[in-house]
């Protein structure tokens, strides 16, 4: 059976980098779409570039800056620190109202002018971080919303939605590009690629996953 195309949302992090890679096993051809919308690691695109170029991918960035002036957090915001452990009540100050929403929405956009049917994002709920928009019930539900919206067939993949950061790591390791993903992406808050600033609740995340992933190695 022929391969099909896909768009991917792209960041250059760890998630959605092993996701590119997962990507170019299942589909012919990818295309990756990255967003500004203000971020203060705008690093992040530019490691978004290059792992693209390198692996030669087409990659297209996006205005969202609306998002910016809309939806205040402090991963746009320099008078605001970054959360350093998730709050009791609502979710923490780097969550993006409708960014995944947005996101999503306009990859499909995009997918549907190159008549493409496949979205790839690297959400996950086992490691959502308190982020509603990476619940598997908002991706099933933004999904028919989708095809009811542009009248048009749409199945978005979600690689990571049951697994965890080790897991992830674990991924990479059975895809090959290990080095790469520990090396080349980008998910620090602060903007430090590789292994970040170690501090931010993403390097956190990220580092634990990575160590218990070696510890499962060892055994």
């Amino acid at each position: 059976m022929k391969k099909e195309n896909a768009v991917i949302i792209f960041s250059g992090g760890q998630d959605s980098t092993t996701c590119l890679f997962w990507a170019k096993e299942k589909f012919n051809e990818i295309i990756a779409i990255s967003f500004d919308y203000g971020q203060k690691h705008s690093l992040e695109l530019a490691c978004a570039k290059d792992i693209c170029e390198k692996q030669g991918v087409e990659h297209h960035i996006l205005d969202m800056s609306l998002l910016n002036q809309m939806a205040p957090n402090s991963l746009t915001r320099a008078d605001m620190k970054v959360d350093s452990i998730a709050p009791v009540v609502g979710t923490p100050n780097t969550f993006v109202d409708g960014r995944n929403l947005l996101f999503i929405t306009f990859g499909a956009i995009f997918a549907k002018q190159r008549d493409i049917h496949h979205i790839i994002t690297g959400v996950s709920q086992s490691d959502y971080s308190g982020y509603p928009d990476c619940r598997d019930i908002f991706i099933k539900s933004l999904n028919v919303t989708l095809e009811l919206s542009m009248d048009y067939k749409f199945v978005i993949h979600t690689p990571l939605m049951w697994i965890d950061k080790a897991e992830t790591w674990e991924m990479a390791y059975n895809l090959g590009v290990l080095d790469i993903i520990r090396d080349e992406t980008l998910t620090c808050y602060n903007g430090i690629k590789g292994q970040g600033c170690g501090d931010c609740p993403a390097c956190k995340l990220r580092s634990n996953g990575y160590d218990l992933f070696n510890e499962g190695l060892s055994k």
